[in-house]
């Protein structure tokens, strides 16, 4: 709990959606630390936004616990390859699938190309995630709040269509909301807004595919040290992230990805329909 960094942080804006490579301090992704135990051993594994931050994390866990992982991602190619990387380094397979999940044709795709390559998905972690910074209402652009709900929530919708077809008994879906879903920040409107719609999506999804053997949860980071927050947020807070929290500091990618190597194991058999807050403290209803 004390091994990692405090703010101060220095001064680091990127443009959207960020490189990992680029953050002082490196996020921890687990690269050097996560151990496993063969609790995925053999299964399949689709990860949205698993380029880098939580995505990267969950991605060396579940490789390192036996999965081959596909990952999806925008555009950061050098930090998918280091993400892939990883993976093989594990012995496991790795696919790298590029492309805008706010358009309906790559959602499919993903899916699609994941099944081509290792005969169906196992599991499906929903990461990827957009969001802006603004002070005042009236400037969030109309083009940016639809963006918003393309890339977190309606991606979301198409993506677990497509894959519950190629998804057996025992399989999990795994959809990262936020502690903003509890506790909306005003500035992080229109992410908040979608966050706490994952969260209703969730625990709906949960109960349709309960009769299927279908499990649905999502996980609630707090205040996660990835490139999401350099490229988002203005200088003051990145430079203070995390500094609020009752840790007093923000947490690291590896600090998360354990609830989701629990929830995509055999040992979650009964966990559905709930949320899982990692908050570095901050309490959620």
């Amino acid at each position: 709990m004390t091994d990692y960094p405090k703010p101060p942080f220095p001064k680091q804006a990127q443009p959207v959606p960020g490189s990992q490579r680029k953050m002082e301090p490196y996020p921890d992704c687990g690269e050097q630390s996560y151990v496993g135990s063969g609790r995925l051993a053999g299964k399949i594994a689709l990860i949205t936004g698993a380029d880098s931050g939580i995505g990267r994390a969950v991605a060396i866990a579940f490789a390192r616990e036996g999965a081959d992982v596909a990952v999806a991602y925008l555009n950061e190619h050098e930090d998918a390859k280091e993400t892939a990387r990883w993976v093989e380094q594990a012995g496991r397979q790795c696919i790298l699938l590029p492309g805008d999940i706010a358009e309906k044709a790559q959602c499919q795709a993903l899916v699609d190309k994941t099944v081509e390559r290792f005969g169906r998905i196992d599991i499906l972690v929903n990461n990827a995630a957009f969001q802006m910074t603004h002070e005042n209402f009236e400037e969030i652009p109309d083009d940016e709040w639809v963006m918003t709900f393309d890339v977190n929530i309606t991606a979301m919708f198409r993506i677990c269509q497509a894959a519950i077809k190629h998804m057996g008994p025992g399989s999990s879906i795994i959809n990262t909301s936020s502690v903003n879903s509890d506790m909306p920040k005003p500035t992080l409107l229109a992410y908040a807004t979608t966050k706490g719609a994952i969260a209703n999506f969730t625990g709906g999804l949960a109960q349709m595919l309960g009769p299927k053997e279908i499990r649905v949860n999502s996980v609630a980071p707090g205040p996660i040290w990835t490139p999401l927050i350099v490229s988002t947020m203005p200088d003051e807070e990145v430079q203070n992230f995390g500094g609020s929290t009752p840790l007093g500091r923000p947490g690291q990618p590896v600090e998360v990805a354990p609830i989701y190597v629990l929830l995509a194991s055999d040992e979650a058999s009964y966990i559905t329909g709930q949320r899982y807050g990692v908050t570095g403290g901050k309490p959620m209803l």
